[in-house]
């Protein structure tokens, strides 16, 4: 006898099916799972109960259409696959979504798919889309070598701990060329919450924490999985999330940085290097303004703050370095720092 299918079954297509039949739901539903027409109709009134459905019409005639609750899951072939047209046709219909958190989701939806198709070396990518009550959900996998391997040949930094950092960073990119290392940085910074798994290693950042980056335990082994999670309510918007990393907050380059230092530290290590300040520093030419995020640390060495207020500074009027989140001995050791260098 066959097993009777669970909701998690059939949630990841029920939203297409009733966009695209909502007349004859239940025979759509009978024939996928090859189950009787009444097994069908139990099926959908658990769906409308669990508010993945909504019906209206008679019970003789009734008609369905996506509930509170909503789902999309598509595989897609990384030769030849558009982001857009993905987007466009295949999720966006599916989602009833305010229009800034809907320009939110493309944006995120679009970086991520691209990604996948011109820096994994895979050959297929998984996208899932849902929808609950509260948050909208997204997560994109490939198959391919995995972003910390290919951050290892790219640039030499094996260690995914610091290339996380890099990541943080913000225009760090295997194809300068064509990409500047804008994507990941900024759909980080327009989710509550993004999980980043690769290589067997696995770092998420929570807006709600002060944006800081947690290793946590991965996921998979293979490819690049990236999750994100944004609150329906969310305030933020396109737009003042890309201004605000202009100099004077009302452009859109991408001129202000924020480095979370404390992926630099471990169980046994604080902030005392030279060597430490250097990988701080590592790309910051690049910035006009820098904050220094030092959330979680206590106190910092004479040397890692010497290296990065005073050498580096010098060599690079340019690059404005803000400390942010210090605490009162972190501001300490900076302040005689700078004093030395006037």
């Amino acid at each position: 006898m066959p097993r009777r299918p669970t909701l998690s079954a059939v949630t990841p297509w029920i939203t297409e099916e009733a966009l695209r039949h909502p007349e004859t739901l239940a025979e759509r539903l009978a024939e996928r799972l090859q189950v009787g027409r009444r097994t069908a109709r139990r099926r959908l009134d658990e769906l409308v109960d669990a508010q993945w459905l909504v019906s209206t019409g008679t019970p003789r005639r009734p008609r369905h259409a996506p509930g509170l609750l909503r789902e999309v899951v598509r595989r897609y072939p990384l030769a030849g696959v558009d982001e857009h047209t993905a987007w466009a046709r295949d999720f966006a219909p599916c989602v009833a979504l305010p229009p800034e958190l809907a320009r939110i989701a493309q944006h995120a939806f679009t970086e991520l798919v691209n990604n996948a198709i011109d820096h994994s070396g895979g050959t297929q990518v998984v996208v899932s889309m849902r929808q609950t009550a509260s948050h909208l959900q997204l997560l994109v996998s490939d198959d391919g070598c995995g972003l910390y391997v290919r951050i290892g040949q790219c640039f030499g930094i094996e260690d995914p701990t610091r290339a996380t950092l890099e990541l943080a960073k913000g225009k760090l990119s295997s194809q300068p060329e064509r990409h500047s290392g804008r994507g990941l940085y900024f759909v980080a910074r327009l989710a509550d919450v993004l999980d980043l798994h690769a290589n067997r290693h696995a770092f998420q950042r929570r807006t709600w924490d002060g944006g800081r980056w947690h290793a946590t335990r991965a996921a998979a082994d293979r490819g690049t999985s990236v999750f994100v999670g944004i609150a329906l309510d969310t305030p933020r918007r396109v737009d003042e999330v890309l201004r605000s990393h202009s100099l004077r907050g009302d452009g859109y380059a991408f001129e202000c940085t924020r480095v979370p230092l404390q992926l630099l530290i471990g169980t046994q290590t604080g902030l005392e290097s030279r060597a430490q300040a250097r990988l701080a520093a590592e790309r910051l030419a690049r910035f006009a303004r820098a904050e220094l995020d030092f959330d979680g640390i206590d106190a910092v060495g004479h040397g890692f703050a010497d290296e990065l207020f005073r050498v580096f500074a010098r060599a690079h009027p340019d690059t404005t370095l803000v400390p942010v989140r210090a605490a009162p001995r972190v501001e300490a050791m900076i302040d005689a720092v700078r004093r030395d260098a006037a």
